[in-house]
């Protein structure tokens, strides 16, 4: 086992990626760019998609994207680790060959007696909507990061990720991660992923639990308004949520946090202790875009690749940018078999 540099921990589900009309978002109450976890009314959904004749299964799952993409970037095999739960079945296997593939040392909990978690990617116009169910990928436990082969990648790793959708399955293996990168001195970082993520008063107290030790707090427009909504700022202006979001007091003594909004074609959003700066974005003309699914998370593991090569914020801000511009350009969060990138 090598020593990997990022370890992502989340919630690793397959993604069943199809185009769909209107009228499935307005049956199902979807909304483009929205993620939302499945509720009763939802199950018919998966079949739907399943029986399309151009249906696509791809490895997904936001940390897990953003880890493989990290990996893509950096080009050396066993650079980042990934942990969550899948089931023993097909959907299982395919996920571990993807993390396979792409050179991640998936260091997966299987849960026999529950089936792998999906999500339905329903695209309209080339904008996603997402609704999950997690399945197995709610049931990993913290006991699993406590095994001595786990603990020991956590213990090693400079950076950690979780997308803020972990915080549904396992807060307790985020505050022993959390924990871990302050005392050793590493990185942790955080996504606020969804707006019901801010908006369930405990899913939104574990990440401000977690807000003291999170050194990079990612994020879109989208989110970063809800956020300001639910905690009842009055404000839409992301400038101003983000830098708000970067005067909550660190634990320890842990330089002052970063927070990164992207805002789709817009510049991004980096706010450093009050501070606002402005990266830019590669802008692709219409006709090349594919669809938006998997574009948050390729920028976060452009930007985590560059982060453990030593880059500065600029550095990771465009990294962050070109696996974004790359990965919209494919169908779900795939891409070419290298990057035209170098650090």
């Amino acid at each position: 086992m090598s020593s990997p540099a990022i370890l992502g921990m989340g919630n690793p589900l397959l993604d069943i990626s199809a185009e769909v009309t209107q009228a499935t978002f307005e049956k199902y109450g979807l909304e483009p760019g929205n993620a939302i976890l499945a509720e009763e009314k939802h199950k018919p959904l998966y079949d739907e998609l399943t029986a399309m004749k151009d249906v696509k299964y791809i490895a997904g799952g936001a940390t897990q994207n953003s880890i493989r993409v990290a990996q893509w970037m950096l080009q050396e095999p066993g650079h980042t680790a990934y942990m969550g739960c899948i089931g023993a079945d097909d959907f299982g296997k395919k996920l571990q060959d993807a993390c396979k593939a792409d050179g991640v040392q998936a260091m997966y909990m299987v849960d026999s007696s529950t089936p792998t978690g999906k999500c339905a990617v329903t695209i309209l116009d080339k904008e996603r909507s997402l609704t999950t169910e997690l399945s197995a990928a709610n049931n990993y436990k913290a006991s699993h990061l406590q095994e001595a082969a786990q603990m020991k990648v956590l213990e090693s790793a400079k950076v950690v990720y979780s997308a803020g959708f972990f915080i549904t399955v396992s807060p307790e293996s985020m505050d022993i991660a959390s924990e871990k990168m302050l005392e050793k001195k590493g990185t942790y970082c955080l996504n606020l992923s969804a707006p019901f993520i801010v908006q369930v008063p405990p899913f939104r107290a574990q990440l401000e639990k977690l807000l003291p030790a999170t050194d990079y707090l990612f994020g879109n427009e989208t989110e970063a308004q809800a956020y300001a909504e639910a905690v009842g700022w009055e404000t839409t202006d992301v400038e101003f949520i983000a830098t708000r979001l970067s005067l909550v007091p660190m634990k320890g003594d842990k330089a002052p946090r970063k927070v990164v909004i992207t805002q789709g074609c817009d510049p991004t959003i980096v706010a450093i202790r009050g501070n606002v700066t402005k990266y830019p974005v590669i802008a692709l003309p219409k006709e090349k875009l594919v669809d938006t699914n998997g574009a948050g998370d390729a920028f976060v593991g452009g930007f985590l690749a560059a982060l453990v090569k030593g880059k500065d914020m600029e550095g990771c801000c465009k990294a962050g940018a070109y696996s974004a511009s790359v990965i919209i350009q494919h169908s779900g969060c795939t891409y070419p078999p290298k990057p035209e990138y170098t650090f």
